[in-house]
């Protein structure tokens, strides 16, 4: 496996140990705060944090031509990302919960690993090998055990089968979010966390919920800027180098995270499934870091634009006078018929037969 598979596949499972920590450190929030405010501020923290990033790199004039800019093309991708994954889901969630056993409701939220796996298959062609569909099944299996309580009521209803569709939203959104994963994460993100942060927002207000204090507030903030914005943009890095499905499969042990800050936090400790789960993911983990995909490949002639090196054996092209070791710009890919290791990455999208 190549190096940069290898910082792929780190940029993976840093994005989980964020996300993974959001539950947990939200939970110290909720007394002080309702459920939707606290999901409008922790969105708008993501965006605003990468806002600040963003500004601090054009002041300092640092990464401007580092990467590609969103252009007119790419609108529709980012519009249906925040619309399923920022808005559609998170509301039809809320209100499936209200009706939905929380034991239930954990169980089912794992659906989403598997629902972006199965459009990036089926809906965009991703290609998924046997042992890749192994880790991605371990890596679920070990997800539900995390998340089975067998001493609180179980249930299937109508909320249930909500929580599946916003599983089935969020899959949406992460695959939509791949096909513009070439583009500034920074900006992606920032688009993503103000506009469905400003909605929810809007919404809390609608409803009369009440807003919490200013050091609550401060406190989503930060850790929306973190475990919402930090842990996407690695979460779309990753996509870049290993595709939505194997990206999400390594997401998934986002559960671990949380369950071993929970109890560093409030002393829960985990149940015996946890001893079954933990060497579940770790198997998965380790198949999927050690998969070798190698085979004769056409890289068809493309002309798109995106952050590159000129050492990976795709990008030889030339220059007029000098240029930095990563830099973006406009340019040609004539075909290509070769061999050597490679991921559904942004140039090994070809559909197997």
């Amino acid at each position: 496996m190549n190096r940069s598979h290898i910082s792929s596949i780190i940029q993976a499972l840093i994005a989980a140990l964020l996300f993974g920590a959001s539950a947990p450190l939200a939970k110290l929030l909720l007394g002080e705060v309702e459920p939707i405010p606290l999901a409008a501020f922790l969105y708008l923290g993501s965006g605003l944090g990468l806002l600040g990033v963003k500004l601090f790199q054009r002041i300092n004039q640092q990464g401007l031509d580092g990467e590609a800019q969103i252009k007119k093309p790419d609108y529709l991708w980012l519009a249906g990302a925040i619309i399923a994954g920022g808005i559609a889901a998170p509301i039809t969630l809320l209100f499936s919960l209200q009706s939905t056993p929380a034991a239930t409701a954990s169980l089912l939220l794992c659906f989403e690993g598997v629902a972006t796996t199965l459009i990036a298959f089926f809906a965009f062609k991703e290609s998924i090998s046997q042992r890749a569909w192994w880790a991605i099944a371990l890596i679920t299996l070990a997800s539900i055990l995390l998340s089975v309580n067998l001493n609180a009521e179980w249930g299937f209803s109508l909320g249930a089968l909500g929580i599946i569709a916003a599983c089935i939203l969020w899959g949406i959104d992460n695959n939509f979010t791949r096909n513009i994963s070439a583009k500034d994460p920074l900006v992606i993100v920032t688009v993503k966390g103000l506009g469905a942060g400003s909605f929810s927002l809007g919404m809390a207000m609608i409803l009369g919920n009440k807003l919490p204090a200013w050091d609550v507030v401060l406190g989503a903030l930060v850790l929306g800027s973190l475990s919402y914005g930090a842990s996407i943009v690695l979460f779309i890095h990753a996509m870049r180098g290993l595709g939505a499905a194997r990206t999400s499969a390594l997401f998934s042990s986002a559960p671990l995270a949380g369950m071993i800050l929970s109890i560093l936090l409030f002393r829960e400790f985990p149940s015996w499934m946890f001893v079954i789960a933990f060497p579940l993911m770790v198997a998965g983990t380790l198949f999927l870091v050690s998969e070798e995909h190698e085979h004769d490949h056409v890289h068809e002639m493309t002309i798109h634009e995106h952050a590159h090196v000129h050492d990976d054996g795709h990008h030889e092209h030339d220059h007029e006078g000098g240029y930095p070791k990563k830099h973006c710009h406009v340019h040609t890919h004539d075909e290509l018929i070769h061999v050597h290791h490679h991921m559904p990455d942004l140039h090994h999208r070809h559909i197997h037969p």
